[in-house]
């Protein structure tokens, strides 16, 4: 009989701490994240066909226009991409927002008309197409 108790016990033992640790990770699970530091900024990038396309693009707010030309890759990203892209980036300042898409034309082939957007907060701020360049930027630049 005391076999009996002793596994009734572990086995109520491992059943409470399985609740708890439900409970716990529930309660956890539900926490709203932190809010973002700034304004949220939406990249989109589109073309009429999916190619590779070298996209460069502001990450952080710089302090101005001279920090951000003494090191542009501590505000900026750039990389090729195949569009539809698309990104986000939180700027101190979304007016530092920019991005430019480039893709090289190649003979016997339709220009791509690369198309850029920049979104602050849920709202479209500026879109360009071109036939294989596009930029859009907002204000600081």
């Amino acid at each position: 009989m005391t076999n009996m108790r002793k596994a009734t016990s572990m086995v109520g033992a491992a059943l409470v701490l399985a609740a708890g640790s439900i409970a716990v990770s529930q309660g956890t699970g539900m926490a709203q994240p932190p809010a973002p530091a700034g304004p949220n900024v939406k990249y989109v990038v589109t073309a009429d066909a999916p190619l590779s396309f070298d996209i460069n693009y502001v990450t952080s707010s710089p302090a101005d226009l001279k920090a951000f030309n003494a090191d542009a890759s501590a505000y900026s990203t750039r990389g090729s991409f195949v569009a539809p892209w698309e990104t986000t980036a939180t700027l101190a300042d979304p007016q530092w927002a920019y991005i430019s898409v480039a893709r090289a034309g190649h003979a016997m082939e339709a220009p791509p008309n690369a198309h850029c957007e920049i979104w602050v907060d849920g709202q479209l701020a500026v879109q360009n197409t071109g036939p294989t360049t596009a930029f859009c930027q907002l204000s600081r630049w």
